[in-house]
């Protein structure tokens, strides 16, 4: 993979914040002086106090991961400075200025977002670049100016200077300004680390480099059900049982199946990590080294006590203690808590909407999720959003079932066990053998992978399986999903 630097701001910068007082200067500026009769009120006065203030938000809430997203207010301040422009007359030159200018303007957002997201070494560049909108305004007006007269923009009259002109043009400069201190408070990530670039989205990384036909299946086979492929494996767990008895020995009391399957598959990621892929949008992305596993509980063991969903965050380098820690103090968490959890209160939240516009909310999530910008509460706690699914229908006493994938989300493997059953064998040299099985059964999403791979990380997950005491131990070498 191409390591490329990027660039970030720190909230703990007092050039950061200077950024943040020269926005909030242009604002109350431009409401005080800019708003005015015969003032356009959506050009000249909502669109550069959106771009301000989106630009201070996004570097003060985001800078850190994310600036490069600042080139957004930065074009919408583009195209403010063109409506300035674009009032003023210049006869008999008037359409070639008019578009030699809106060239300079969208050259400038192209630098600007090519320097802050890829050649960030050339970004010291920007500093005079984003003079030249207060530049050129200020050469165009240069004669007026000094005959203490200005053209209005929107009548054609003129005017004496006042004041409350410069104040007008003041708004102009502190914004450029923001823009400037916030550009030189940037600074470089270390080389070699990765962050977000344009098409990442909060949740997962963005894969560039499939093959043609693994960037196109998404478009054809479009949903998860119709894209599932099944799968069923009865695994050998003599050594299983073994295992848990030795952890249970050390303390772990409550050590199971569970935690022995969700660390198999934590240690089988680390070696093919293209199952932590998922499809959104149409696109393939991967969550790195977050693998978030949900799974359906009861609060109590009976018919009549609610479910509710868990979503804990492992990690490849995660042993099988690690997993049994983290997966028993969410489990505690929500069973020693009177209160809901935070996706029932969702859930409760959206039960209050009538069902008409329910369908409307449920549809806005979707196409927000589509372009990966629902927010990270929501992602945080929608059980639709995750690595796996693992469900014990042992504990309720029944064989596994092939459990759908969810429509909505980009959950891309479920995983069911059923109870352990007994099986008599015959050996090669006549003899027989009782051994213990545990039958398995996988949906998984074909779209993150090819059948091959999801083969391969079967068979390592078999593997770990037959010598659980690896899990004791953090993996020697825990791969990426190189692009």
């Amino acid at each position: 993979m191409e390591h490329k630097t990027r660039i970030f701001v720190s909230w703990k910068n007092p050039l950061t914040w200077l950024m943040v007082l020269c926005m909030i200067g242009s604002v109350v500026t431009r409401i005080i002086f800019v708003g005015g009769k015969g003032t356009d009120l959506w050009s000249q006065i909502i669109l550069p106090i959106a771009a301000a203030l989106l630009y201070a938000l996004i570097a003060i809430l985001n800078g850190k991961e994310r600036f490069y997203k600042t080139a957004i207010p930065v074009f919408l301040m583009m195209v403010y400075f063109f409506f300035v422009f674009e009032g003023m007359t210049f006869a008999p030159f008037e359409m070639m200025v008019t578009f030699l200018y809106a060239i300079i303007l969208l050259a400038i957002s192209i630098f600007y977002k090519q320097l802050t997201s890829e050649k960030v070494k050339y970004i010291l560049f920007l500093v005079p670049i984003l003079l030249v909108p207060i530049v050129a305004l200020g050469y165009l007006h240069r004669f007026p100016l000094l005959q203490g007269k200005y053209v209005d923009f929107l009548t054609g009259a003129t005017a004496t200077k006042t004041l409350g002109y410069y104040r007008a043009g003041l708004a102009d400069v502190l914004m450029i300004l923001g823009v400037t201190v916030c550009v030189l408070a940037a600074r470089r990530y270390p080389i070699g680390e990765y962050h977000p670039t344009w098409g990442d989205r909060t949740d997962g990384r963005r894969i560039r480099t499939e093959p043609p036909m693994n960037q196109v299946s998404p478009y054809i086979m479009v949903t998860r059900n119709t894209s599932t492929n099944y799968f069923t494996e009865a695994f050998e767990i003599t050594h299983v049982e073994r295992y848990i008895r030795q952890k249970r020995k050390e303390g772990l009391t409550s050590f199971g199946l569970t935690h022995v399957l969700l660390a198999c598959y934590c240690r089988a990621v680390a070696k093919y990590p293209k199952l932590n892929r998922f499809i959104g949008g149409q696109k393939i992305y991967s969550r790195g080294n977050d693998l978030q596993f949900c799974m359906t509980i009861k609060k109590e063991m009976t018919s009549e006590s609610p479910e509710t969903v868990i979503k804990v965050h492992l990690s490849p380098y995660d042993t099988a203690e690690d997993v049994y820690r983290k997966v028993n103090e969410k489990v505690e968490e929500v069973k020693n808590t009177p209160l809901d959890s935070s996706f029932d209160n969702t859930a409760h939240a959206l039960m209050l909407i009538p069902g008409v516009f329910l369908k409307f909310v449920v549809w806005l999530l979707r196409t927000l999720d589509y372009f990966g910008l629902l927010p990270k509460f929501l992602l945080e706690i929608s059980p639709f959003h995750g690595s796996v699914f693992f469900t014990s229908m042992g504990s309720l006493g029944i064989p596994p079932i092939y459990h759908h994938l969810y429509d909505f989300g980009n959950l891309p493997l479920f995983g069911s066990f059923g109870c352990k059953r007994r099986a008599l064998e015959v050996e090669e040299d006549g003899s027989v053998v009782q051994r213990k099985y545990l039958d398995c059964k996988f949906t998984m999403d074909e779209r993150i992978c090819d059948g091959f791979y999801y083969a391969a990380f079967f068979k390592q997950f078999r593997r770990i399986l037959y010598h659980p005491e690896v899990l004791d131990n953090p993996p020697d070498e825990v791969l990426s999903d190189i692009e």
